[in-house]
């Protein structure tokens, strides 16, 4: 695996407190398992001094002239990565949430041609933090919006832990959601004939700092992405027709 380029995708925005930590587990992984994988921050027009933190952490910083959102920072690094022929990218949220040392779980599948995304889920084995009741509830919601639209299930579809592969990079350099990726991106990765995998990890709980998603309800989170996911559904089928 050695020869594989692996780029770790870590949007951040007000991460001050949290990113040079999770730079830094990621680094330990890159020595500890001899991979070559390379973070790349992607500081989405922070407030806070984010960017100057990440800059002395060992990793490459794409800094936004203005604030993108979720989507908008990971498809930065996405192109980043598909432009620098980058063979593997790998989501990881910039407040600690998801491990260094459970990216060997998510790119094995890849390295080894059963799946060209692998999404880490924390429901398979219930194992480390299980997120809120209200957010769960979600969570299973869309599982069966996935499986009624596009016939896949998955257990934690919200995760943003996950690599996907140079084929998918490709389908993402050209679209990717924006506000809230992960559901939507499922829809896409389906329409296009991309095997989707999940694999069991740990999450943690956020280490510090502010979510970069911000306080809203639940009820209102499931209503916006259900319609994205439908629009991305009905924009997909339209082109197929």
């Amino acid at each position: 695996m050695n020869n594989i380029k692996i780029a770790v995708i870590i949007p951040a925005f007000n991460e001050e407190k949290n990113i040079s930590k999770v730079v830094e587990n990621i680094n330990k992984i890159k020595r500890s398992h001899g991979f070559d994988i390379t973070p790349i921050v992607i500081n989405d027009c922070s407030t806070d001094d984010t960017f100057k933190v990440a800059l002395s952490c060992g990793c490459i910083v794409l800094n936004l002239p203005v604030n993108l959102g979720i989507g908008g920072a990971v498809q930065t690094g996405y192109k980043y990565a598909l432009r620098n022929n980058f063979d593997i990218a790998i989501q990881v949220d910039g407040d600690g949430q998801h491990p260094a040392e459970e990216i060997p779980k998510l790119i094995n599948p890849i390295f080894n041609g059963d799946a060209d995304i692998v999404i880490g889920s924390r429901f398979i084995e219930k194992t480390g933090f299980q997120s809120s009741n209200i957010r769960r509830v979600g969570i299973n919601y869309f599982r069966y919006i996935h499986q009624f639209l596009v016939h896949v299930q998955f257990t934690d579809s919200t995760s943003g832990f996950r690599a996907i592969n140079r084929k998918a990079l490709v389908i993402v350099n050209d679209y990717y959601p924006d506000e809230y990726p992960e559901p939507e991106a499922i829809i896409l990765f389906a329409f296009n004939g991309l095997k989707i995998m999940e694999v069991p990890v740990e999450m943690k709980e956020r280490q510090g700092g502010v979510s970069s998603i911000g306080t809203v309800s639940g009820i209102y989170y499931m209503i916006k992405v259900t319609l994205a996911i439908f629009f991305t559904y009905m924009r997909l089928k339209s082109k197929k027709i």
